[in-house]
């Protein structure tokens, strides 16, 4: 069994990344709907990720058969394409700077392996989420779409995301193939 406190952080995670896997779907339509579809296929691949992230937390908890109630933040307040990707900025930057820096403190801690690769993957593909966000962020403030050059590209293993022609032959962060990536 998973230690308490390392739990009750992958109950927290899985709770704000099954959040954010949702907001950012509802951004994507806001999005669409505005003209931006880059933006849209950008707040869609990263959804994506979210789900990947999600889903490590919540099969690390695998030997619990019990209800829980998750506490996780979350930016409210949707509104148009900047607004919804400041939220999404500051989402992503409370992960980065905050959140998964203390899990991953305790499931080091705590000698809790699986917990630590599923909050690893996830620290390193959202500091990608918000660099993105951003640039998209300053192209809709300048009144254009997202100027994405490619396909937005999720590995299915870890949330790795990236924008290009191609995805890489493996994945920077779990070494998945190629082929496993899905696109956006």
């Amino acid at each position: 069994m998973v230690r308490a406190m390392t739990k009750d952080a992958l109950i927290a995670a899985f709770g704000g990344e099954s959040m954010a896997h949702m907001r950012y779907q509802i951004f994507a339509d806001i999005a669409e709907k505005e003209g931006f579809k880059n933006v849209s296929r950008l707040f869609w691949g990263i959804a994506y990720a979210e789900k990947v992230h999600a889903s490590n937390h919540y099969n690390a908890l695998r030997e619990y058969n019990e209800d829980q109630i998750a506490h996780s933040g979350v930016p409210i307040g949707p509104g148009n394409t900047s607004k919804n990707l400041e939220l999404a900025i500051r989402g992503e930057e409370f992960e980065v700077k905050e959140m998964y820096p203390v899990y991953i403190d305790i499931a080091k801690m705590q000698g809790e392996n699986e917990a630590l690769k599923s909050f690893n993957f996830a620290l390193k593909a959202e500091e990608i989420h918000a660099e993105l966000y951003k640039q998209a962020k300053k192209d809709v403030d300048s009144g254009k779409d997202f100027n994405l050059k490619g396909r937005v590209y999720v590995c299915p293993v870890c949330g790795y995301t990236y924008v290009g022609e191609e995805p890489p032959e493996r994945c920077p962060i779990c070494g998945a193939k190629r082929e496993m990536f899905r696109d956006f």
